[in-house]
């Protein structure tokens, strides 16, 4: 959207707004480095960038991680610098290069717990190198850029520049990066360090679909191939469109495996669809769904099977769900999502021993929604498992949540006509004196907002 200013300041004229811009410089440091940008040739632009790059790497000062995030805005801004003063697509490649490696440097004058640091690296310089490669015509030279900044990758953040190949280069210029990688890690006697050539080798084949590369290539760097290198090698298969080859390295994971299932279960989903195997597609969506009942995996399983079955399949599950003994979360929620009000608050009041508070955030909700139906015992038998929760830690810190559960448990007291089997409230309240009167900060508090 157009800020309606923009208008109003052209319509001052070029002399007012240099006039205010050279007024703005004199107190701001960001001010005066844009002007000195807008006004530069290319060429100074260059030499710009250059300075405040060796400038940084001579700098001592350290940004803990409180003060990474303005570091990183320093750098993105660095970057937009180049982006907006270097036209040639040549210069700005080899200067964005020049940034990657300056890795060492960054991240060592910084604690970039956070993140923010890494992401410019991983985002925002990939794409300034990116724009500057497609606009580029000799791209055996981005080539021998890439190559050059992987050489080594300490910090763990050279290698976006492998990554993005394939949006800027040709598969026959790949191919020859390849070759050239291949070279390195037959040569390297260092194990780490071939590791490295190994794994560029590994993004490229995937980039240019080649899965025979990709699984020759993994099996090399890993030898016996657990099961995260199965799924791997089956997801590049499929993304080159060797369906059946991508199937039967997911065989090969050991029957009742459970790790990165979510992983595995999904290539399945993909390879079945491909394959017009609906029988196993149909099983599949409906493991899922059981395994996790949410309206995403019953539309996924609707989708195949036909939505005219939607009420057969909500109420078989509904029934399993009640079934059960062990309280589910999302079973909860998805009884609610499905407009079961009473099966949910029959749910809730037979697993009342197993809300553990300790998982507010799944159980406040749950709470909003039972009291947004008026059903006040289920509300109030949640917001006790978050009190006691709280109590029972005696996290003093979240006192206040604690303070204000109870106060939301005087009120509902009221509204509930039956208590069925569970202890009224003033008999609930006595107990948790009883057990819990020895916190005094909690009661004083909770006395003070009567």
């Amino acid at each position: 959207m157009t800020d309606p200013r923009k208008q109003k300041l052209m319509d001052l004229g070029p002399a007012a707004l240099a006039d205010a811009l050279l007024s703005l410089a004199v107190y701001s440091a960001e001010a005066d480095d844009l002007i000195e940008q807008l006004i530069a040739t290319t060429k100074e632009n260059t030499q710009r960038f250059k300075k405040k790059l060796a400038a940084l790497k001579r700098s001592r000062r350290f940004f803990d991680w409180r003060d990474a995030g303005g570091f990183a805005q320093d750098l993105v801004t660095l970057l937009k610098d180049l982006e907006s003063g270097v036209d040639d697509p040549l210069t700005g490649l080899e200067l964005v290069a020049a940034f990657y490696e300056a890795d060492e440097t960054v991240f060592e004058m910084c604690d970039d717990s956070s993140g923010y640091i890494g992401d410019v690296f991983r985002h925002d310089a990939k794409v300034l190198f990116v724009d500057y490669a497609k606009r580029c015509s000799d791209k055996d030279k981005i080539a021998d850029i890439m190559l050059k900044v992987n050489k080594k990758n300490n910090y763990g953040i050279r290698d976006a520049l492998i990554d993005c190949a394939g949006e800027c280069l040709p598969e026959k210029v790949i191919r020859t990066m390849l070759t050239r990688l291949q070279k390195r890690a037959d040569n390297e006697t260092d194990e780490y360090n071939k590791r490295h050539h190994l794994i560029l080798i590994e993004s490229l084949a995937r980039q240019i679909k080649d899965a025979k590369l990709f699984e020759k290539t993994r099996i090399v760097a890993w030898g016996e191939l657990p099961t995260a290198a199965l799924i791997d090698i089956a997801r590049v298969y499929l993304e080159s469109g060797d369906v059946e080859t991508a199937h039967s390295w997911l065989k090969k994971i050991p029957e009742g495996e459970t790790y990165q299932a979510y992983e595995r279960d999904k290539l399945l989903e993909d390879i079945y669809h491909k394959q017009g195997d609906s029988e196993k597609l149909t099983a599949l969506l409906y493991q899922k769904f059981r395994s996790y009942h949410s309206l995403d995996s019953l539309q996924a399983l609707l989708d195949v099977i036909g939505h005219d079955q939607r009420d057969d399949v909500i109420r078989d599950e509904v029934q399993q769900i009640l079934k059960t003994d062990r309280f589910r979360g999302s079973d909860a929620e998805f009884l609610i999502a499905v407009g079961k009000i009473d099966e949910t608050e029959a749910y809730l009041l037979r697993r009342t021993d197993q809300l553990d508070g300790d998982h507010f955030g799944s159980l406040l909700s749950l709470a909003d929604a039972m009291e947004a139906e008026n059903r006040h015992l289920a509300t109030s038998l949640i917001y006790r498992g978050l009190l006691v929760s709280i109590l029972r830690r005696g996290y003093t810190k979240a006192y206040p949540h604690g303070i204000k559960y109870l106060k939301k448990l005087d009120k509902l007291a009221a509204r509930v006509i039956d208590w069925k089997e569970y202890n009224h409230h003033t008999v609930f309240k006595e107990q948790i004196i009883q057990s819990h009167g020895r916190k005094r900060s909690f009661w004083s508090k909770y006395e003070m907002m009567k």
